[in-house]
């Protein structure tokens, strides 16, 4: 029974870190940009929720969702569209100048105390299932999390989007020339991943029980380990570096003596550390960002 409970609780985490990888990994597939900004998606949706608690459930859902969207498409619009084509060392500037924006405009219209996360109380009852004790927040994260996969999944392989989101991933240059409209499928990108952000929102709010300026920062940092670990520029690595991630984080909170698992994250990322010595381009090799000759 503990060692299903273990299990199950690294499927969570690891569902959590791979939604935020793919997030991360969807945005660096069609722009080459790692977009720091993705961390206030999660942290717009959680007081979107919060702000919005006094009403029905579905309306809460669907309003904070367009909400994060729509600061999405701003963020892209305002600030990437612009810049698109300069120099990477730009676009990373403009991600960190729009991450810290927002920080610091939350810390004005918000405060900078934590607020407690009020939205779906019942998200923290505690279910009794053959001798085990899971919250019901765990199930909840773990069909979202199976949904927002098979979702992508099925939108990336399945559907004329997907293919121009494969195809501008692959050569935005090249999809262009082929009749993309590159500018739609990007702003499609940032929809999907503000989307996934979302559900991360949800989730991890609820884990952590509260609200404030910079609670994106922390799931962000391990999205972005776990989507270098998967391998940049890969859906399936990112998703597989997430769980993966999730996996280490759970088992070294097991094996790990109670005086150091504070300090489990710098186990964690001396693991990954690790890993890309032996395996430097990550576990999924992206042949888009392999040198052409």
């Amino acid at each position: 029974m503990i060692a299903l409970q273990h299990i199950l609780d690294a499927v969570n985490v690891g569902g959590l870190y791979a939604l935020m990888a793919l997030g991360i990994g969807l945005i660096f597939g069609v722009m080459r940009l790692i977009n720091f900004a993705h961390g206030e998606m999660v942290m717009a949706g959680g007081y979107a929720m919060a702000m919005l608690s006094a009403l029905p459930a579905p309306a809460v859902i669907a309003v904070s969702i367009i909400i994060v969207v729509a600061l999405a498409v701003a963020i892209e619009r305002g600030a990437f569209r612009p810049l698109r084509g300069k120099d990477p060392a730009t676009l990373l500037v403009a991600s960190f100048t729009v991450s810290y924006f927002l920080q610091n405009l939350s810390v004005l219209v918000f405060g900078a105390r934590p607020l407690p996360f009020a939205f779906m109380p019942g998200l923290a009852e505690i279910l009794e299932i053959g001798g085990l004790r899971v919250p019901l927040l765990q199930f909840v994260s773990l069909g979202l999390t199976v949904l927002a996969l098979a979702g992508l999944a099925i939108l990336v392989k399945r559907t004329t989007i997907g293919i121009e989101l494969r195809a501008a991933a692959e050569d935005v240059v090249t999809a262009q020339l082929s009749g993309i409209n590159v500018n739609r499928v990007i702003a499609l990108a940032f929809v999907i991943s503000a989307v996934l952000a979302w559900v991360v929102s949800l989730t991890y709010s609820a884990q952590i029980g509260q609200l404030s300026p910079a609670m994106g920062v922390r799931p962000l940092i391990i999205g972005f380990v776990a989507t270098i670990l998967g391998g940049l520029g890969s859906l399936p690595g990112a998703a597989l570096g997430g769980f993966l991630v999730g996996a280490i984080s759970v088992l070294l909170e097991v094996v790990l003596p109670s005086e150091t698992r504070p300090f489990r994250e710098a186990f964690l990322f001396g693991l990954v550390f690790i890993i890309l010595v032996v395996r430097p381009e990550g576990i999924v090799r992206v042949c888009a960002l392999q040198e052409r000759v």
